[in-house]
């Protein structure tokens, strides 16, 4: 796969596999200790921000760099909140690639190769080593931590002037999130494989403030894997809310459907 559609799923690669604890903070209505107060504080703040709108569209422009190669591309993200995600890739002003993301489905075609796919998140998440689905995709790009805060026992630090969460139930899986203080936006978030050598931190530079959500300003993500580290920066240049929206998606005549093992 070459680079555009790499960078169409460069923003799925956002969880590694792990069992899903049951234990939630929030369900426990009178919390064991200060500690566990705080926690839920910080979880209730985080989710506090209701992303209230029912479609968005972001104009961003990224730049992509690994081992290899480097570009600059501009994409256009269209979201039906927890309906839907189109993301259209273009390069020197000509659309190079498209995704359709929905709860079920990823599909995506690229023009370079003359390709598309088709198929569910088990085959991703077989191809790219990693657990996805629609919620952490939407979670990334709407500036929200990639896990439910609700599931998991976490501790609450502070390092610098941020609020760390940590999860130590899996020694495998090291979880991490920040979270600034004042209105618990995340600020960086990282997933940590040691044994595999794998890791990808998430950072959120800066957040904008609109009536209907606090939305990042820049996505910074850098994944480390035993082939090479890479490099993806996502810069928001205008938003729009509550548009009725097009995704306009559909397969070029000839593409050659591409299957993943």
């Amino acid at each position: 796969m070459r680079i555009y559609a790499l960078t169409v799923f460069a923003v799925l690669v956002v969880g590694c596999k792990t069992a899903q604890p049951t234990t939630s903070v929030t369900e426990t209505k009178t919390p064991a200790s200060a500690a566990d107060a705080e926690v839920a504080k910080v979880i209730s703040g985080h989710y506090a921000d209701t992303k209230n709108f029912r479609t968005v569209a972001i104009k961003t422009s990224a730049k992509y760099k690994d081992e290899n190669q480097s570009q600059n591309i501009n994409a256009d993200i269209r979201i039906e909140k927890d309906k839907q995600i189109f993301v259209s890739i273009r390069f020197l002003g000509i659309t190079m690639a498209k995704a359709l993301i929905t709860p079920n489905e990823v599909k995506y075609y690229e023009k370079i190769n003359g390709t598309y796919f088709e198929g569910d998140y088990e085959a991703l998440s077989r191809w790219l080593g990693t657990s996805l689905d629609y919620q952490k995709v939407q979670n990334l790009l709407l500036g929200r931590a990639l896990d439910d805060l609700n599931k998991g026992k976490y501790k609450s630090t502070v390092e610098g002037n941020l609020v760390k969460l940590t999860d130590p139930s899996d020694a495998r899986t090291q979880k991490t999130f920040y979270f600034e203080p004042e209105n618990y936006l995340i600020k960086k978030e990282e997933i940590r494989q040691p044994l595999q050598n794998r890791s990808l931190e998430v950072n959120y530079p800066g957040f904008n403030k609109f009536d209907q959500a606090f939305l990042p300003a820049k996505i910074l993500l850098e994944a480390l894997q035993p082939k090479g580290k890479t490099n993806i920066s996502i810069e928001y240049n205008s938003v729009t809310f509550n548009e009725n929206l097009q995704f306009p998606y559909s397969v070029p005549e000839g593409f050659e459907r591409v299957t993943i093992d």
